[in-house]
């Protein structure tokens, strides 16, 4: 029940309530985006969606235009020439995320879930299908963004992505939720470019 309907509607109602009352700061960020550098305030980029369709995630645009599109950030071999300045911000803080409100408001997205794989993520992809890791509905947050997030090698990350699926649970999700915040606010597991 709660996998199927409760979690929904939690997501529904929590999204649709952050976006009313997080929309002054919303319009601030795409204000500073919009004059901080040249191109749109929003970066939308082909993911992986519940079942491997495809939808569009919204994010604040924290890179320049020129930068390759579909490369994860830690893999760029020098991010920083790339980033704008308030987008060193955004990411730090991890503000950039916060237009997937969207993306949960219109049920693309969970608030807990595995963390949507780039549209050519083929290894990561074809990890999570061993624990059945596609067939959920990806999330703002997830299990494995709390145990490493960039850090984690793919099978690691695929494998507590599986966790995820296998035990989900509000009270999962309550944990997940609250130790995201955690984490955000230490800055952990963020990685930028590649490692050696």
């Amino acid at each position: 029940m709660y996998r199927n309907v409760i979690k929904r509607v939690i997501d529904w109602v929590l999204s649709l309530c952050a976006i009313v009352v997080l929309s002054p700061l919303l319009a601030i960020l795409a204000l500073c985006v919009k004059f901080s550098s040249p191109g749109p305030v929003l970066f939308c980029q082909k993911r992986v969606g519940k079942g491997k369709t495809y939808f569009q995630i919204y994010k604040f645009r924290s890179m320049r235009t020129d930068t390759p599109k579909d490369m994860p950030t830690h893999l760029l071999e020098n991010p920083d020439a790339f980033i704008t300045p308030i987008g060193r911000f955004l990411r730090k803080t991890s503000l950039d995320e916060l237009p997937q409100l969207f993306n949960i408001f219109k049920g693309e997205m969970s608030i807990v879930g595995p963390r949507p794989a780039l549209w050519n993520q083929d290894d990561l992809i074809a990890e999570r299908d061993k624990y059945g890791a596609n067939d959920c509905v990806p999330g703002l947050t997830g299990y494995a963004q709390i145990h490493g997030r960039d850090e984690l090698p793919i099978p690691k990350k695929a494998a507590l992505d599986g966790y995820y699926v296998q035990h989900l649970s509000f009270g999962l999700d309550v944990k997940i939720f609250f130790g995201t915040i955690r984490s955000v606010l230490h800055h952990e597991g963020i990685v930028e470019g590649k490692q050696p």
